[in-house]
């Protein structure tokens, strides 16, 4: 019985450590070539957003009884042109992901900034600030360079945190004990 365990504890740290090292690979690949990235990402929100439409006009019609139906079927327009649009217009996506992305990072920058304020009696409220002051730079960077970044923005920075993604991934997988007893004896 032990055995069995401690083979599907082997069996999920080395899953675990595969794709660790299987998004490390994927991040420097999007950071190594950002324009195909930011072009896969966008393409994959395209097709994201006709999926959800899709879903939303089934709903509406199975749902049409229970009122709203022009409501929910012009939502389900909506996502469903949108996404074409992404589609069949990929530049004009990727320009409008990256201004979204932008604003975003510039108002979550804004919202760390206050939360640093109010978090200063207490220890280590820098990070915070510090993270907020970071976040509020790349905001400004592509808003500032805005259209000019737009090919390689969105690719580099998804890459980026696919890369530390699998990275911490990695890293956890080699700190998980190899067998039970080793657990037991940390705890």
């Amino acid at each position: 019985m032990t055995s069995n365990v401690s083979g599907d504890i082997n069996k999920g740290v080395n899953g675990s450590l595969w794709m660790g090292i299987l998004l490390i690979v994927l991040g420097i690949v999007a950071i190594a070539l950002p324009a195909v990235s930011t072009i896969v990402i966008e393409t994959w929100v395209a097709l994201i957003l006709v999926s959800a439409g899709a879903a939303k006009l089934v709903y509406a019609f199975q749902s049409r009884d229970n009122g709203g139906f022009i409501w929910k079927l012009l939502l389900s327009v909506l996502y469903i042109a949108t996404g074409l649009m992404l589609f069949f217009n990929p530049l004009t996506g990727v320009l409008t992901l990256t201004l979204l992305l932008g604003t975003f990072l510039l108002a979550e920058g804004t919202f760390e900034l206050i939360l640093a304020f109010q978090l200063r009696p207490q220890p280590n409220w820098t990070w915070v600030l510090i993270n907020g002051i970071i976040t509020l730079v790349l905001g400004a960077m592509i808003w500032f360079q805005w259209p000019f970044d737009a090919p390689w923005a969105i690719g580099t920075l998804i890459g980026a945190s696919v890369l530390f993604s699998g990275i911490s991934r990695v890293m956890l997988s080699l700190n998980l004990p190899s067998t039970p007893n080793q657990s037991n004896q940390a705890a």
